[in-house]
């Protein structure tokens, strides 16, 4: 085995190696709304949710070179709210050109014309092109170094494009969602190729065990 002890490494060779190794990451393209009025969206592949109850997302925020706030960091600390839209694959090429470096007071779904929907529950909008919406408030922002921040979230609100949950059982229809995930540098995965493993019980397993139908 391979060996790297991170303490050892600079900042930018740990964001090299775990941003490779922990792969795919759900990719959190969030909205969130400026004192001035100004609609900013910005996405973010180190998100997941670490919750049901309280249903809680977790994404880190990274400062900008100098140390400053990026208009995300800045708008929620501000607010306490903002949206996480999910991105698939139509929305995809719209999320990577929502982290260029436009100015503070210029909004990338107006700069891109991303149009944009009223939420139900938090003033930020929701990005009409996202299959899925999370509606959240700040919950917490806890910071672990000069430029990293920690930004907890309940979500108190999903919207999905018609189709995507089933309303009677909620689960997912895969068929009509098609979530594009982060891998490292500019490479994305798609998720057609999927399988599935069934848990079984204890009691199950160590039956197979006895009859010698284990399978690793």
């Amino acid at each position: 085995m391979d060996t790297f002890e991170l303490a050892g490494l600079t900042p930018a060779l740990r964001y090299k190696l775990l941003a490779g190794l922990v792969v795919p990451r759900p990719i959190a393209l969030i909205t969130t709304v400026s004192d001035a009025g100004v609609v900013n969206a910005a996405p973010y592949s180190f998100f997941n949710v670490f919750s049901e109850d309280p249903p809680i997302v977790v994404v880190g925020l990274q400062s900008k070179d100098d140390l400053s706030l990026k208009d995300t960091a800045r708008n929620v600390r501000s607010s306490g709210e903002f949206v996480v839209n999910m991105v698939d694959e139509d929305l995809a090429v719209a999320m990577n050109d929502c982290a260029i470096d436009f100015p503070p007071e210029r909004g990338e779904p107006s700069s891109l014309q991303l149009s944009l929907a009223q939420s139900h529950q938090v003033a930020v909008p929701r990005l009409v092109r996202s299959p899925v919406a999370l509606e959240c408030r700040k919950v917490t922002m806890m910071n672990f170094g000069v430029g990293r921040d920690l930004l907890v979230g309940e979500v108190l609100v999903i919207q999905a494009r018609e189709g995507v949950i089933d309303p009677q059982t909620l689960r997912t229809e895969y068929a009509r969602y098609s979530p594009v995930g982060r891998l490292t540098g500019f490479e994305y995965t798609r998720t057609h190729d999927r399988f599935q493993l069934m848990r079984e019980s204890f009691a199950a397993w160590s039956e197979r065990v006895k009859d010698g139908t284990s399978a690793t």
